[in-house]
């Protein structure tokens, strides 16, 4: 039976989605549309995000247009769950560091930091490894590059297959340490403890019993960061290429 917290939803449906291509273009704000089709949703369904970014950052990308990204979706997931918010209300979260331990993360970080030392690529910026709650992003242009060398990059990376062979390195380098390297968004990848991937949102959602639970993805691939989400059987998965794609298919799957 669902969670009598939704049950003044039509459905008993959840529906979360991947925040970078599905709702937002890469780390930029929501539109009013989309923030409108998710208004209207709710009234359906429940809605969520889950998203590899820190609270921070999709808060910035969501609470806009008076929304609030905490308090308008049911369940907020940020780095994949490991920060995690039901209806308002912070749940347990876990540590990377605490996982991986101060020695080996030290080494993991410092061949990671040479690597992009030698990286030849045509520009580099900065913030190459961001430490987050859950995981670490690891960037081989830097985080702090404009949305149109964002776009330079993600055309080069196409071509050169930079993040791929960054990460085949790092998974045969440091195999001992159990970890999942997905690659995500534009410029970067993810790396966090096996089993932290999307699917660790989902045993916050199971409590309550949902008939349903759907998916928005557009990593959904082998190796992108919403391939295992997309394929749980717990989950319907739907492949999208960007937020109008997303609102159409919303306005045909719940007649919005």
């Amino acid at each position: 039976m669902v969670s009598q917290a939704f049950s003044d939803r039509e459905t008993k449906k959840l529906v979360l989605f991947d925040v970078d291509g599905p709702l937002t273009p890469a780390r930029q704000a929501a539109s009013p549309e989309t923030i409108q089709i998710l208004r209207d949703l709710r009234k359906k369904a429940a809605i969520g995000f889950v998203g590899g970014s820190d609270m921070v950052k999709i808060s910035e990308q969501l609470s806009v247009y008076g929304n609030n990204a905490i308090r308008d979706f049911d369940f907020a997931f940020a780095e994949n769950g490991l920060t995690a918010y039901r209806l308002g209300v912070a749940l347990p979260s876990q540590s990377f560091i605490k996982y991986v331990g101060e020695d080996r993360y030290k080494k993991l970080v410092n061949f990671i930091l040479h690597y992009v030392a030698d990286l030849d690529i045509p520009i580099k910026r900065g913030t190459f490894v961001e430490f987050r709650n859950g995981m670490i992003n690891v960037s081989p242009l830097g985080r702090n590059a404009t949305i149109q060398e964002r776009l330079d990059f993600q055309a080069y990376d196409k071509i050169h297959g930079i993040r791929e062979a960054f990460v085949k390195v790092l998974r045969e380098k440091f195999s001992d340490y159990n970890l999942t390297y997905a690659i995500g968004g534009q410029i970067s990848f993810d790396v966090y403890p096996d089993g932290w991937n999307k699917t660790y949102c989902l045993q916050h959602v199971e409590p309550d019993e949902f008939e349903e639970i759907h998916f928005f993805g557009d990593k959904t691939f082998k190796g992108g960061n919403d391939y295992e989400i997309f394929t749980d059987p717990r989950v319907k998965g739907h492949t999208v290429t960007c937020p109008t794609d997303t609102i159409r298919e919303l306005k045909e799957m719940f007649g919005l």
